[in-house]
Protein backbone atom coordinates (compact mmCIF):
# COMPACT_ATOMS: atom_id res chain seq x y z
CA UNK A 1 0.00 0.00 0.00
CA UNK A 2 1.64 3.11 -0.96
CA UNK A 3 1.49 6.28 1.48
CA UNK A 4 2.05 10.02 1.70
CA UNK A 5 3.91 11.76 4.63
CA UNK A 6 2.37 14.83 6.73
CA UNK A 7 4.08 17.41 8.96
CA UNK A 8 1.79 19.17 10.90
CA UNK A 9 2.62 22.93 11.83
CA UNK A 10 0.98 23.80 14.90
CA UNK A 11 -0.22 22.47 17.92
CA UNK A 12 -3.43 24.45 18.67
CA UNK A 13 -7.04 23.45 19.08
CA UNK A 14 -7.18 22.43 15.42
CA UNK A 15 -3.48 20.65 15.38
CA UNK A 16 -4.57 18.85 18.37
CA UNK A 17 -7.45 17.56 16.96
CA UNK A 18 -6.26 16.97 13.56
CA UNK A 19 -3.95 14.49 15.45
CA UNK A 20 -6.41 12.96 17.11
CA UNK A 21 -8.64 12.23 14.63
CA UNK A 22 -5.98 10.86 12.21
CA UNK A 23 -5.31 8.01 14.89
CA UNK A 24 -8.69 7.48 16.00
CA UNK A 25 -9.70 7.09 12.90
CA UNK A 26 -6.91 5.84 11.28
CA UNK A 27 -8.13 2.05 10.17
CA UNK A 28 -11.39 3.86 8.76
CA UNK A 29 -9.49 6.45 6.48
CA UNK A 30 -7.10 3.71 5.03
CA UNK A 31 -10.05 1.64 3.76
CA UNK A 32 -12.00 4.86 2.30
CA UNK A 33 -8.32 6.02 0.80
CA UNK A 34 -6.24 2.99 -0.08
CA UNK A 35 -3.45 4.35 0.92
CA UNK A 36 -1.30 5.37 4.39
CA UNK A 37 -1.41 8.98 5.60
CA UNK A 38 1.93 9.05 7.66
CA UNK A 39 2.08 11.75 10.42
CA UNK A 40 6.35 12.22 9.65
CA UNK A 41 6.95 15.64 11.76
CA UNK A 42 5.26 18.11 13.90
CA UNK A 43 6.16 21.27 14.35
CA UNK A 44 5.31 24.26 16.89
CA UNK A 45 6.79 27.03 18.56
CA UNK A 46 6.50 25.84 21.99
CA UNK A 47 6.87 22.44 23.49
CA UNK A 48 3.95 20.71 24.41
CA UNK A 49 4.01 19.66 28.08
CA UNK A 50 0.48 18.19 28.30
CA UNK A 51 -0.07 16.51 24.63
CA UNK A 52 0.98 13.27 23.80
CA UNK A 53 3.17 13.16 20.61
CA UNK A 54 2.86 9.79 20.23
CA UNK A 55 6.65 9.34 19.54
CA UNK A 56 6.71 11.58 16.13
CA UNK A 57 9.52 13.53 15.21
CA UNK A 58 9.13 17.22 16.57
CA UNK A 59 10.76 20.48 16.25
CA UNK A 60 10.12 23.82 17.02
CA UNK A 61 11.30 25.56 14.11
CA UNK A 62 8.02 25.01 11.94
CA UNK A 63 10.19 25.71 8.88
CA UNK A 64 12.03 22.69 8.97
CA UNK A 65 8.83 20.62 8.11
CA UNK A 66 8.68 23.11 4.91
CA UNK A 67 12.03 21.88 4.37
CA UNK A 68 12.18 18.21 5.40
CA UNK A 69 12.51 15.96 1.80
CA UNK A 70 10.45 13.24 3.50
CA UNK A 71 7.17 15.47 4.06
CA UNK A 72 4.49 15.21 1.11
CA UNK A 73 1.97 17.43 2.67
CA UNK A 74 2.64 20.73 5.05
CA UNK A 75 -0.24 21.19 7.28
CA UNK A 76 -0.39 25.11 8.26
CA UNK A 77 -2.22 25.18 11.54
CA UNK A 78 -0.53 28.01 13.26
CA UNK A 79 -2.87 30.92 12.34
CA UNK A 80 -2.09 34.28 11.58
CA UNK A 81 -0.66 35.87 8.52
CA UNK A 82 2.75 36.55 8.92
CA UNK A 83 4.80 33.54 10.28
CA UNK A 84 2.03 31.02 8.05
CA UNK A 85 2.50 33.27 4.77
CA UNK A 86 6.15 32.22 4.95
CA UNK A 87 5.67 29.37 5.75
CA UNK A 88 3.15 28.57 2.64
CA UNK A 89 5.40 30.22 0.52
CA UNK A 90 7.87 27.90 1.56
CA UNK A 91 6.60 24.70 1.60
CA UNK A 92 5.37 25.66 -2.29
CA UNK A 93 8.81 26.40 -3.21
CA UNK A 94 9.92 23.20 -2.01
CA UNK A 95 7.28 21.36 -4.53
CA UNK A 96 5.26 20.04 -1.00
CA UNK A 97 1.35 20.10 -1.38
CA UNK A 98 0.07 22.24 1.88
CA UNK A 99 -3.69 21.97 3.71
CA UNK A 100 -4.43 25.32 5.58
CA UNK A 101 -7.20 26.36 7.82
CA UNK A 102 -5.96 29.88 7.77
CA UNK A 103 -9.31 31.93 6.18
CA UNK A 104 -7.09 35.22 6.60
CA UNK A 105 -3.94 33.84 5.31
CA UNK A 106 -6.22 32.85 1.98
CA UNK A 107 -8.14 35.99 2.05
CA UNK A 108 -5.19 38.44 2.57
CA UNK A 109 -2.80 36.85 0.44
CA UNK A 110 -4.56 34.25 -1.53
CA UNK A 111 -3.49 35.57 -4.33
CA UNK A 112 -0.25 35.72 -4.26
CA UNK A 113 0.03 31.48 -2.84
CA UNK A 114 -1.98 30.16 -5.53
CA UNK A 115 -0.20 31.86 -8.09
CA UNK A 116 3.03 30.27 -6.82
CA UNK A 117 1.27 26.87 -6.15
CA UNK A 118 0.07 27.12 -10.18
CA UNK A 119 3.93 27.63 -10.66
CA UNK A 120 5.25 24.96 -8.83
CA UNK A 121 2.11 22.56 -9.70
CA UNK A 122 1.27 21.70 -6.23
CA UNK A 123 -2.02 22.12 -4.39
CA UNK A 124 -2.78 23.82 -2.30
CA UNK A 125 -6.08 23.06 -0.13
CA UNK A 126 -8.65 25.17 2.19
CA UNK A 127 -11.94 23.74 3.04
CA UNK A 128 -11.01 23.85 7.14
CA UNK A 129 -11.08 27.45 6.50
CA UNK A 130 -14.49 28.26 5.61
CA UNK A 131 -17.47 27.16 8.08
CA UNK A 132 -14.81 24.65 9.94
CA UNK A 133 -16.57 20.99 9.03
CA UNK A 134 -19.10 22.00 6.77
CA UNK A 135 -17.66 20.87 2.93
CA UNK A 136 -19.09 24.21 1.59
CA UNK A 137 -15.43 24.54 -0.46
CA UNK A 138 -15.91 21.13 -1.83
CA UNK A 139 -19.47 22.01 -2.62
CA UNK A 140 -18.68 25.05 -4.47
CA UNK A 141 -15.61 23.64 -6.42
CA UNK A 142 -17.20 20.44 -7.42
CA UNK A 143 -21.24 19.54 -6.43
CA UNK A 144 -22.48 22.61 -8.10
CA UNK A 145 -19.98 22.72 -11.07
CA UNK A 146 -22.83 23.26 -13.19
CA UNK A 147 -24.38 25.87 -12.15
CA UNK A 148 -24.03 29.43 -12.94
CA UNK A 149 -24.13 30.61 -8.87
CA UNK A 150 -25.93 33.58 -9.23
CA UNK A 151 -25.81 34.38 -5.00
CA UNK A 152 -25.06 33.11 -1.89
CA UNK A 153 -25.23 33.79 1.75
CA UNK A 154 -24.08 32.74 4.98
CA UNK A 155 -24.16 32.80 8.76
CA UNK A 156 -20.38 31.88 9.13
CA UNK A 157 -19.04 33.32 12.12
CA UNK A 158 -20.44 31.16 15.57
CA UNK A 159 -19.93 34.09 17.87
CA UNK A 160 -21.84 36.36 16.58
CA UNK A 161 -24.87 33.93 15.81
CA UNK A 162 -24.44 33.25 19.53
CA UNK A 163 -24.80 36.39 20.94
CA UNK A 164 -27.54 37.27 18.32
CA UNK A 165 -29.79 33.98 19.05
CA UNK A 166 -29.38 34.87 23.10
CA UNK A 167 -30.68 38.24 22.54
CA UNK A 168 -33.40 37.11 20.57
CA UNK A 169 -34.49 34.02 22.85
CA UNK A 170 -33.86 35.35 26.42
CA UNK A 171 -34.00 39.45 25.73
CA UNK A 172 -30.14 40.11 26.86
CA UNK A 173 -28.58 42.50 26.07
CA UNK A 174 -25.17 42.37 23.31
CA UNK A 175 -22.11 43.30 26.47
CA UNK A 176 -24.24 40.94 28.48
CA UNK A 177 -23.89 37.84 26.05
CA UNK A 178 -20.39 38.98 24.65
CA UNK A 179 -19.47 38.04 28.38
CA UNK A 180 -20.68 35.26 28.44
CA UNK A 181 -19.31 34.27 24.59
CA UNK A 182 -15.99 35.00 25.99
CA UNK A 183 -16.75 32.72 29.12
CA UNK A 184 -17.46 29.16 27.23
CA UNK A 185 -15.09 30.11 24.92
CA UNK A 186 -17.00 31.05 21.77
CA UNK A 187 -15.45 34.40 21.53
CA UNK A 188 -11.20 35.09 22.39
CA UNK A 189 -10.18 37.72 25.18
CA UNK A 190 -10.27 39.96 21.69
CA UNK A 191 -13.30 39.73 20.06
CA UNK A 192 -12.99 42.53 17.39
CA UNK A 193 -12.52 40.54 14.43
CA UNK A 194 -16.31 37.99 15.18
CA UNK A 195 -18.26 40.72 16.15
CA UNK A 196 -17.35 43.58 13.68
CA UNK A 197 -17.32 41.33 10.97
CA UNK A 198 -13.85 40.93 9.97
CA UNK A 199 -13.57 36.99 10.57
CA UNK A 200 -16.97 37.08 8.22
CA UNK A 201 -15.54 39.16 5.68
CA UNK A 202 -12.64 36.63 5.16
CA UNK A 203 -14.93 34.17 4.82
CA UNK A 204 -16.63 35.72 2.49
CA UNK A 205 -13.76 36.06 0.15
CA UNK A 206 -12.90 32.73 -0.48
CA UNK A 207 -16.92 31.82 -1.11
CA UNK A 208 -17.40 34.63 -3.70
CA UNK A 209 -14.23 33.36 -5.06
CA UNK A 210 -15.43 29.85 -5.71
CA UNK A 211 -18.76 31.00 -6.75
CA UNK A 212 -17.47 33.52 -9.29
CA UNK A 213 -14.45 32.44 -9.84
CA UNK A 214 -12.40 35.70 -9.39
CA UNK A 215 -9.65 36.94 -7.45
CA UNK A 216 -9.50 38.00 -3.89
CA UNK A 217 -11.09 40.98 -2.84
CA UNK A 218 -10.84 41.09 0.84
CA UNK A 219 -10.36 45.04 1.27
CA UNK A 220 -13.38 45.72 -1.07
CA UNK A 221 -15.96 43.56 1.11
CA UNK A 222 -18.54 46.10 3.47
CA UNK A 223 -18.13 45.12 6.89
CA UNK A 224 -20.31 46.37 9.44
CA UNK A 225 -20.34 43.69 13.19
CA UNK A 226 -23.59 43.63 15.42
CA UNK A 227 -21.98 45.59 18.16
CA UNK A 228 -25.03 48.26 18.01
CA UNK A 229 -28.00 45.62 17.47
CA UNK A 230 -30.04 46.00 20.60
CA UNK A 231 -32.94 43.92 22.34
CA UNK A 232 -35.29 46.13 20.97
CA UNK A 233 -34.51 46.07 17.76
CA UNK A 234 -34.77 42.11 18.10
CA UNK A 235 -38.31 42.21 19.31
CA UNK A 236 -39.44 44.37 16.65
CA UNK A 237 -38.00 42.19 14.38
CA UNK A 238 -40.09 39.50 16.19
CA UNK A 239 -42.66 41.53 15.86
CA UNK A 240 -42.71 41.94 11.89
CA UNK A 241 -42.12 38.50 11.61
CA UNK A 242 -38.71 38.48 11.12
CA UNK A 243 -35.27 37.67 12.77
CA UNK A 244 -32.07 39.39 13.27
CA UNK A 245 -29.10 37.14 11.46
CA UNK A 246 -25.01 38.26 10.84
CA UNK A 247 -24.48 37.44 7.33
CA UNK A 248 -22.08 37.26 5.06
CA UNK A 249 -23.76 38.09 1.44
CA UNK A 250 -22.13 37.91 -2.45
CA UNK A 251 -24.48 38.25 -5.26
CA UNK A 252 -23.62 38.94 -8.88
CA UNK A 253 -25.23 41.85 -10.29
CA UNK A 254 -24.71 42.68 -14.04
CA UNK A 255 -21.08 42.05 -14.72
CA UNK A 256 -20.54 43.99 -10.80
CA UNK A 257 -20.48 41.49 -7.53
CA UNK A 258 -21.80 42.58 -4.27
CA UNK A 259 -19.57 41.42 -1.09
CA UNK A 260 -20.97 42.84 1.76
CA UNK A 261 -20.74 41.44 5.83
CA UNK A 262 -23.75 42.98 7.85
CA UNK A 263 -26.63 42.31 10.66
CA UNK A 264 -29.92 41.80 8.59
CA UNK A 265 -33.56 41.30 8.81
CA UNK A 266 -34.68 37.71 7.46
CA UNK A 267 -38.14 36.09 7.49
CA UNK A 268 -38.54 33.68 10.52
CA UNK A 269 -39.95 30.83 8.10
CA UNK A 270 -36.44 31.31 6.08
CA UNK A 271 -34.10 27.67 6.35
CA UNK A 272 -31.13 30.32 7.44
CA UNK A 273 -33.51 32.16 10.09
CA UNK A 274 -33.27 28.73 12.43
CA UNK A 275 -29.70 28.35 12.42
CA UNK A 276 -29.13 29.38 16.40
CA UNK A 277 -26.29 29.42 18.64
CA UNK A 278 -22.80 28.65 17.28
CA UNK A 279 -23.71 26.92 14.29
CA UNK A 280 -23.38 27.95 10.56
CA UNK A 281 -24.98 27.64 7.86
CA UNK A 282 -24.72 28.84 3.78
CA UNK A 283 -27.03 29.32 1.21
CA UNK A 284 -25.81 28.85 -2.16
CA UNK A 285 -28.20 29.60 -5.39
CA UNK A 286 -27.43 27.97 -8.62
CA UNK A 287 -29.21 28.54 -11.63
CA UNK A 288 -29.95 24.75 -12.38
CA UNK A 289 -30.20 23.47 -8.88
CA UNK A 290 -31.18 26.42 -7.27
CA UNK A 291 -31.37 27.21 -3.56
CA UNK A 292 -29.17 24.15 -1.23
CA UNK A 293 -28.46 25.15 2.51
CA UNK A 294 -25.24 23.79 3.79
CA UNK A 295 -25.27 23.39 7.51
CA UNK A 296 -23.02 22.59 10.22
CA UNK A 297 -20.50 23.47 13.20
CA UNK A 298 -18.41 26.10 12.29
CA UNK A 299 -15.75 25.99 14.24
CA UNK A 300 -14.52 23.63 17.22
CA UNK A 301 -11.17 21.03 17.51
CA UNK A 302 -12.77 18.12 15.78
CA UNK A 303 -15.03 19.79 13.11
CA UNK A 304 -12.40 21.36 11.90
CA UNK A 305 -10.02 18.69 11.81
CA UNK A 306 -12.79 16.64 9.73
CA UNK A 307 -12.13 19.32 7.14
CA UNK A 308 -8.45 19.38 7.39
CA UNK A 309 -8.40 15.94 6.78
CA UNK A 310 -10.18 15.52 4.18
CA UNK A 311 -7.92 17.87 1.89
CA UNK A 312 -5.30 15.66 3.45
CA UNK A 313 -7.12 12.97 1.99
CA UNK A 314 -7.93 14.58 -1.74
CA UNK A 315 -4.25 15.58 -1.96
CA UNK A 316 -2.79 12.35 -1.28
CA UNK A 317 -5.65 10.79 -3.82
CA UNK A 318 -4.03 12.66 -6.75
CA UNK A 319 -0.58 12.97 -5.55
CA UNK A 320 0.89 11.23 -8.17
CA UNK A 321 -1.42 12.55 -11.10
CA UNK A 322 -0.39 15.71 -13.35
CA UNK A 323 -1.50 19.19 -12.21
CA UNK A 324 -3.97 19.29 -15.66
CA UNK A 325 -5.38 16.18 -13.46
CA UNK A 326 -6.56 17.40 -10.60
CA UNK A 327 -9.60 19.96 -9.52
CA UNK A 328 -8.30 23.75 -10.39
CA UNK A 329 -8.56 25.27 -6.13
CA UNK A 330 -11.71 27.36 -7.26
CA UNK A 331 -12.90 25.19 -9.36
CA UNK A 332 -11.58 27.36 -12.51
CA UNK A 333 -8.51 27.68 -14.11
CA UNK A 334 -5.95 30.16 -12.42
CA UNK A 335 -5.19 31.93 -15.60
CA UNK A 336 -8.90 32.00 -15.91
CA UNK A 337 -9.72 33.92 -12.61
CA UNK A 338 -10.50 37.46 -13.28
CA UNK A 339 -10.90 40.59 -11.60
CA UNK A 340 -14.30 42.26 -11.08
CA UNK A 341 -15.79 45.18 -10.06
CA UNK A 342 -17.33 45.18 -6.59
CA UNK A 343 -20.40 47.30 -6.18
CA UNK A 344 -20.21 50.05 -3.28
CA UNK A 345 -22.64 49.43 -0.28
CA UNK A 346 -24.20 53.04 -1.51
CA UNK A 347 -25.39 51.20 -4.61
CA UNK A 348 -26.50 47.87 -3.45
CA UNK A 349 -30.63 47.39 -3.62
CA UNK A 350 -32.24 46.22 -0.49
CA UNK A 351 -35.44 46.84 1.81
CA UNK A 352 -34.53 48.70 5.03
CA UNK A 353 -35.95 48.48 8.80
CA UNK A 354 -35.73 51.87 10.63
CA UNK A 355 -36.37 52.69 14.06
CA UNK A 356 -37.16 56.53 14.08
CA UNK A 357 -37.47 58.23 17.77
CA UNK A 358 -40.22 61.09 17.13
CA UNK A 359 -42.39 63.49 19.09
CA UNK A 360 -45.90 62.24 19.83
CA UNK A 361 -47.50 65.14 17.81
CA UNK A 362 -50.15 64.90 15.15
CA UNK A 363 -48.77 65.33 11.49
CA UNK A 364 -45.55 63.35 12.71
CA UNK A 365 -45.79 60.91 10.20
CA UNK A 366 -47.04 62.56 7.16
CA UNK A 367 -43.44 64.14 7.53
CA UNK A 368 -41.68 61.48 7.40
CA UNK A 369 -43.82 59.84 4.32
CA UNK A 370 -42.55 63.08 2.30
CA UNK A 371 -39.13 62.65 2.77
CA UNK A 372 -39.31 58.93 2.08
CA UNK A 373 -41.46 59.42 -0.93
CA UNK A 374 -39.05 62.03 -2.57
CA UNK A 375 -36.57 59.80 -2.54
CA UNK A 376 -39.29 56.99 -4.17
CA UNK A 377 -39.63 55.01 -1.34
CA UNK A 378 -42.51 53.42 -0.08
CA UNK A 379 -43.22 51.50 3.25
CA UNK A 380 -43.77 48.14 3.53
CA UNK A 381 -44.93 48.23 7.13
CA UNK A 382 -45.28 50.30 10.08
CA UNK A 383 -45.51 49.78 13.52
CA UNK A 384 -46.03 52.80 16.12
CA UNK A 385 -45.26 52.49 19.94
CA UNK A 386 -47.22 53.86 22.74
CA UNK A 387 -44.85 57.00 24.60
CA UNK A 388 -43.28 55.20 27.87
CA UNK A 389 -44.71 56.98 30.81
CA UNK A 390 -43.76 60.68 31.14
CA UNK A 391 -42.57 60.76 27.81
CA UNK A 392 -43.53 62.47 25.03
CA UNK A 393 -41.58 60.42 22.15
CA UNK A 394 -42.42 57.23 20.47
CA UNK A 395 -40.86 54.86 18.35
CA UNK A 396 -41.79 54.30 15.27
CA UNK A 397 -40.77 51.06 13.26
CA UNK A 398 -40.80 50.84 9.59
CA UNK A 399 -40.27 48.42 6.82
CA UNK A 400 -39.32 49.49 3.37
CA UNK A 401 -39.64 48.60 -0.12
CA UNK A 402 -36.58 47.75 -1.70
CA UNK A 403 -34.56 50.44 -3.09
CA UNK A 404 -30.74 51.46 -3.95
CA UNK A 405 -29.01 52.07 -0.65
CA UNK A 406 -28.04 55.51 -1.14
CA UNK A 407 -31.45 56.73 -1.71
CA UNK A 408 -32.26 55.31 1.88
CA UNK A 409 -29.82 57.40 3.04
CA UNK A 410 -30.84 60.53 1.66
CA UNK A 411 -34.14 59.96 3.31
CA UNK A 412 -32.60 59.00 6.71
CA UNK A 413 -31.02 62.33 6.42
CA UNK A 414 -33.85 64.29 5.84
CA UNK A 415 -35.65 62.81 8.68
CA UNK A 416 -32.61 63.10 11.11
CA UNK A 417 -32.74 66.96 10.12
CA UNK A 418 -36.66 67.12 10.95
CA UNK A 419 -38.12 69.15 14.25
CA UNK A 420 -40.14 65.94 15.15
CA UNK A 421 -37.40 63.79 15.75
CA UNK A 422 -34.98 62.93 17.93
CA UNK A 423 -31.44 61.56 17.82
CA UNK A 424 -30.23 58.92 15.20
CA UNK A 425 -32.21 56.54 12.97
CA UNK A 426 -31.11 52.89 13.43
CA UNK A 427 -30.95 51.40 9.92
CA UNK A 428 -30.58 47.31 9.34
CA UNK A 429 -31.36 46.03 6.13
CA UNK A 430 -33.42 43.40 4.66
CA UNK A 431 -32.66 40.39 2.59
CA UNK A 432 -35.50 38.17 1.37
CA UNK A 433 -32.64 35.58 0.32
CA UNK A 434 -35.14 34.19 -3.05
Amino acid sequence: MKSVSIGICGLGTVGRGTINVLERNSQKIRDRLGCEILLNQIGSRTTPNDFDLKGVSFNQDVFAIADNPKIDILVELIGGTSVAKDLVLKAIENGKHVVTANKALIAEHGNQIFQAAEKKGVTVAFEAAVAGGIPIVKALREGLVANNIEWLAGIINGTSNFILTEMRDKNRTFPDVLKEAKNLGYAEADPTFDIEGVDAAHKLAILASLAFGHTFQFDKIFTEGITKIEPQDVAYAEQLGYCIKHLGIARKVETEVELRVHPVLIPKESLIANVDGVMNAVLVKGDAVGSTMYYGPGAGAEPTASAVISDICDIARTVESKPEQRIAHFGYKYDTLKDVTILPICEVRTASYMRITALDVPGVLVKITKALSEENISIEAIIQKEPAAEKNHVQLILLTNNTIEKYIDAAINKIEALDVTKGDIVKIRVESLN
